[in-house]
């Protein structure tokens, strides 16, 4: 039995992975095509070389992003997932149950690096409901993101 155990999935639940094993490195990429991929600054990957990956529920799309590079994701929700090339497979740090215990320890494509990245720690922060705005909407606020652990079915019931 693998030492490690590591859960996760898109954020409708259409698509579910356990990773058995000690994980790889841990990064995040800046290149433009991260950048794209993620719809963010930067995407945070984690390898999992060495490991077994396997999907417990579902099948990532995958798109070709370079004549060597993959990239896997949800085809319900888009949510971003895999990062494949000739070395290895790597999973979005987001994509896992628990994130929290996942941090990089390197930066890649520093070059596509975003000036105002550096300067996101120090924006004002507010937490959701300090947002007037938001408030009356978020007061009712029912999520339908699948939750951080496995579930026998999803989703719960139909929504509307």
């Amino acid at each position: 039995m693998a030492d490690e155990i590591h859960t996760g999935g898109c954020q409708c639940g259409a698509v579910r992975f356990r990773v058995e094993g000690k994980l790889g490195d841990a990064s995040v990429c800046h290149c433009r095509m991260c950048q794209k991929a993620s719809g963010n600054f930067y995407l945070p990957l984690v390898s999992v070389r060495g490991a077994k990956l396997v999907w417990t529920r579902g099948e990532r799309k995958r798109f070709r992003s370079s004549n060597v590079v993959w990239r896997g994701f949800c085809g319900d929700c888009g949510t971003p997932l895999t990062y494949e090339a000739p070395d290895g497979m790597a999973l979005a740090i987001a994509a896992f149950d628990r994130p929290e215990g996942i941090a990089p320890t390197i930066q890649w494509g520093v070059e596509g690096k975003l000036r105002y990245v550096d300067h996101v720690s120090k924006l004002p922060g507010e937490e959701t409901m300090a947002d007037p705005e938001a408030v009356s909407f978020l007061a009712d606020l029912v999520s339908y993101q699948h939750p951080d652990h496995d579930t026998e079915t999803w989703p719960p019931e139909e929504r509307g």
